[in-house]
């Protein structure tokens, strides 16, 4: 194997892959990339067998070849390098120099045999086309409501529910739920998908800013990414995700409109005082404003703060945990929001205002906690 490469073009696609690269592995093997290089292109390919990153990058090739190279050790060694023409060879059977104008390294690599075979989707997937803006904003919008609970797996990753024309991204750990909605998908099925976090992490991060479209295939177990010059694979977490529909508020007529980033900067302020167990907080709402306290009787501290703001409906004192609600607050990107409130027992629904772009796009349902 022969061939030159930009040393930046390099280091941005071993850093795009590199997410795919586990921190342990029961196969030493998967703690390389593996580098297959023919007469143009150069692939770079990270799997921890959940999870696949490919992405290619163009090169100048004398001979093709692939080999396995050591993860952390290449990925060390390009950062320091300017960008600059570099050229990788095998030496040796047992190691591969890389050259640049100035010096060489010499780095051992092992036999690209040994890298597990990927395997994709099945025959008869299903195809959908999303515009990348949205689906990155789906994943940063949604990402944060997933649970870490192992007992119950699919609500450890974003539902990507699918309808002809319209897809909905969403997320929850059963005390708070946030949904997605675009309807720019390009797709003529009704179907559905379970992605973890992990990879759905992933594909937010290494989405570039013009890539303009992300399309997706799937299976029952599968689902493949494709954009740009880079494809993941990633195994789907298999099981029934809970009808979210059914608990979506539909009749929460006590309505609170206030400025996002006021409510968001005034709970911080107040959630400093509360329980550090409970983290409550405590809303009490009436016509044209509402009070939000927290206290800790056991460190007597205690925290107010009242805001006139625009709120219609009945006298409501009702409960909810800042942390849970800070995350809803900050994850949201609308400047004036909505709550909608039915009684201190049930759900209350976020959204943003009508006035904004964003208001059928995004909603969040947070549980409240008893006062």
């Amino acid at each position: 194997m022969d061939f030159t490469v930009s040393s930046a073009e390099l280091l941005k696609g071993l850093l795009d892959v590199s997410k795919a690269i586990p921190a342990k592995s029961v196969l030493p093997i998967l703690e390389n990339f593996l580098f297959n290089v023919n007469e143009q292109s150069l692939t770079l390919t990270a799997s921890d067998q959940d999870l696949t990153l490919m992405t290619t990058v163009p090169v100048s090739c004398d001979e093709p070849g692939a080999i396995a190279v050591p993860a952390h050790q290449i990925l060390d060694l390009m950062k320091t390098i300017p960008d600059q023409p570099v050229r990788i060879n095998t030496s040796s059977d047992s190691t591969f120099e890389c050259k640049w104008s100035s010096g060489n390294s010499s780095l051992p690599y092992f036999p690209a045999e040994d890298y597990p075979e990927i395997h994709g989707v099945q025959d008869g997937a299903q195809k959908i086309s999303f515009k990348a803006e949205d689906i990155a904003a789906g994943i940063s919008g949604t990402i944060y409501a997933t649970s870490d609970d192992e007992m119950r797996p699919a609500m450890n990753g974003i539902l990507f529910d699918i309808n002809p024309g319209a897809a909905t991204l969403v997320a929850s750990d059963s005390h708070k739920l946030i949904c997605y909605s675009t309807k720019d998908v390009q797709t003529s099925i009704t179907a559905s998908f379970i992605l973890h976090r992990k990879p759905a992490a992933a594909l937010r991060a290494i989405l570039d800013k013009d890539v303009e479209t992300v399309d997706c295939m799937f299976d029952e177990n599968t689902a493949v990414f494709t954009f740009g010059a880079t494809t993941m694979t990633s195994r789907l977490i298999i099981g029934k995700y809970p009808k979210y529909r059914d608990v979506i508020p539909q009749n929460n007529s006590n309505i609170l409109k206030i400025d996002r980033e006021l409510l968001l900067s005034t709970v911080r302020r107040v959630a400093v005082c509360a329980n550090k167990a409970s983290n409550r907080i405590k809303f009490d709402l009436a016509q044209g404003q509402v009070e939000i306290t927290a206290e800790d009787l056991g460190f007597s501290t205690s925290a107010y703060e009242k805001i006139v703001c625009d709120y219609s409906g009945e006298n409501i004192s009702i409960g909810f945990k800042s942390s849970f609600l800070i995350d809803i607050l900050s994850n949201m990107t609308c400047q004036t929001l909505m709550i909608k409130f039915a009684d201190a027992r049930r759900a209350a629904l976020i959204v943003p205002s009508e006035e904004e772009e964003s208001s059928e796009k995004i909603c969040g349902i947070l549980m409240p906690i008893m006062v």
